[in-house]
């Protein structure tokens, strides 16, 4: 296993360590919309500071206005009138350009960063990041903010043009004194605390985003159908409210104190800025001797730095607390992912010759130190059918989810045909796996598409979809549906209908069975719902001619609590306590009288 991997899928560290740095992450959020759309974000880009100037040069024309008032020049007045007319009118007419071209720019990009968090989170490797804690908490807050990332590169164009407006106020009251420049360090704490408190408030929301999570599940156990029944007979509704309220008020506990202490500080900041100002006035007006019109100047142009400060510290804030911290975890997602892939260098073989082999696996599930499997070692032949066996929590579910490259090991190696599964590319790897899990999806689609999705070029295709439906038995399914393969699963939908578990399942099988010469046909539980005498018939059916293609190399991997299911199974191996304790033919392990013999013994006895 590559360092990468391990330091991807390894023990959790802080909730924000390991996040890219904010900056960088920035950027490369500006080169993603750049990708998408250059002329748009230039345009919106150079309009946002543009419409910056004239609003900015208000203060010039109140310092002429008051000089042509005070000395009785009436070109002076008009030309200060011209001209504060002519900022106002450039101010709104760019405003408004800027505004349209920045919507547009940001509709466009919406739907652009959606699709690339989408593919991002559905397209790693690994399922980790959609079982582990820390990582569901971080891109729970992803998930919140992506709503809104495009709102930030709106934010960043107009903290540029706020920067160069209090730019051109800072010069301004330098002409009148080169001290009054001071003022605008008298700012920096409220830069610094606008840029402080929404981290302050970010980590707290992340702190807490166990607490919000469940509030939130238990919400939707409260609210919606599918726990519906359960929750009523079991007479559990009230608790669910009363423990959605105090999960609640736990969130809300964390945040409302991060908010109400950087609002302490906040608040502290902007009164030294305000004692500031009103000391640069006292300092024009009585220090110097300045004229009316200096005064004037500094009245306006102070009164205008302290909105752009406010403005530019709001932006600024705002880009701290969700830009910088939404475009990190989202650097985070991308950079996840592509560590899963270093290292992929060995393509996937066309056929198995040798088999494959668990070479002393172990696996402890991410965050946690128990192992799952521990030394792990067997091999599975090319050609044959094999059934994975042992009571609940031994380990099968997890040995079939290192199979199809869901996790690596933690240690030790799985081996195809002598060549490292880590270092075969998880997407071809995939794409000649097949199969189905027994906790599979329900995709309310048409009927040909929920099973055509197991092949996805091939969705479309009738005779293929057809075969894998008399492969998984779920003819009857069909026969039952009102428009048959073109029946629109899911009652939420129009003219939907609802099917039961047993017959979702029997779909799902069939989705499993749409690839053809698969390498590794993984089934995982895959009739649980159906009773014992039909899944014996279908993998008996299926074990028969999964030998008839044994010269293919394809490895059937069957994991099963039925015995008289097992039992067909060309090997068999039996786990318990996270190790592999017997490996056989039915017949070998019966002889023996170990585990196998004695569960099936038990199974056997519990059907007369």
């Amino acid at each position: 296993m590559t360092s990468s991997r391990k330091d991807a899928e390894g023990t959790p560290k802080s909730k924000d360590e390991n996040l890219p740095p904010a900056l960088s992450s920035m950027w490369r959020l500006c080169k993603l919309g750049y990708q998408h759309e250059p002329g748009l974000i230039l345009a919106a880009f150079l309009l946002s500071l543009l419409a910056a100037v004239p609003d900015a040069l208000i203060a010039v024309w109140l310092k002429l206005l008051g000089e042509g008032v005070l000395q009785h020049r009436r070109p002076l007045i008009m030309v200060a009138a011209i001209g504060m007319a002519l900022s106002g009118v450039a101010t709104w007419f760019l405003r408004i350009i800027s505004t349209r071209v920045q919507r547009r720019f940001r509709d466009k990009v919406t739907i652009a960063l959606e699709s690339h968090v989408a593919r991002l989170q559905a397209t790693v490797a690994t399922i980790a990041h959609q079982e582990r804690p820390d990582y569901l908490d971080r891109l729970s807050v992803l998930r919140d903010q992506i709503f809104v990332l495009d709102h930030m590169y709106m934010s960043l164009f107009s903290t540029c043009g706020w920067i160069l407006r209090l730019g051109i106020t800072v010069a301004l009251l330098m002409s009148v004194h080169p001290a009054l420049a001071l003022l605008a360090l008298f700012a920096v704490p409220t830069v610094l605390s606008s840029t402080w408190r929404p981290g302050v408030e970010r980590a707290a929301y992340e702190r807490a985003a166990p607490s919000e999570r469940l509030s939130r599940h238990l919400f939707t156990t409260a609210t919606t159908a599918p726990p519906g029944k359960e929750v009523r007979v079991t007479g559990i509704g009230p608790r669910l409210a009363r423990d959605r309220r105090s999960s609640w008020e736990s969130w809300y506990t964390l945040v409302a104190d991060a908010r109400w202490r950087s609002a302490v500080w906040h608040t502290l900041a902007w009164a030294l800025f305000g004692g500031a100002f009103v000391g640069a006035v006292a300092f024009v007006a009585d220090g110097l001797n300045s004229p009316p019109q200096d005064v004037l100047l500094v009245l306006a142009a102070g009164a205008r730095l302290s909105s752009y400060i406010g403005a530019t510290v709001g932006e600024i804030g705002f880009l701290r607390g969700i830009w910088m911290d939404g475009s990190r975890r989202l650097a985070w997602l991308e950079d996840y992912a592509a560590s899963l892939v270093v290292g992929a260098d060995i393509p996937v073989p066309e056929r198995i010759e040798s088999g494959i082999t668990f070479d002393d696996v172990s696996f402890s599930y991410p965050g946690t130190t128990r192992l799952v499997l521990e030394n792990v070692s067997f091999t599975l032949p090319p050609g044959i059918v094999v059934a994975i066996v042992g009571e609940n929590g031994a380990g099968k579910s997890t040995l079939v989810k290192l199979l199809s490259k869901f996790y690596e090991p933690t240690s030790g190696r799985i081996l195809v045909d002598g060549q490292e599964l880590a270092r075969m590319p998880a997407d071809q790897w995939r794409q000649r796996l097949a199969g189905a899990y027994q906790d599979f999806f329900r995709f309310e689609f048409r009927a040909h598409q929920t099973v055509g999705l197991g092949d996805v070029p091939r969705l479309d295709d009738a005779p293929a979809v057809a075969t894998a439906i008399g492969r998984a038995g779920a003819d009857d399914v069909i026969e039952h549906l009102t428009s048959g393969l073109e029946t629109q699963l899911g009652p939420n939908w129009p003219e939907g209908v609802e099917v039961s578990f047993g017959q979702w399942q029997k779909l799902a099988l069939a989705r499993g069975f749409m690839r053809d010469g698969p390498l590794v046909l993984v089934l995982d539980e895959p009739t649980a719902a159906l009773d014992a005498e039909t899944e014996h018939a279908l993998f008996e059916r299926y074990a028969a001619g999964a030998r008839r293609d044994a010269d293919d190399g394809r490895i059937t991997v069957l994991v099963s609590h039925r015995f008289s299911t097992v039992r067909m199974a060309d090997l068999i191996v039996v786990l318990d306590g996270a190790r592999v304790v017997e490996v056989g033919t039915h017949e070998d392990l019966m002889a023996k009288g170990g585990q196998y013999s004695e569960l099936y013994g038990i199974q056997a006895e519990a059907y007369r």
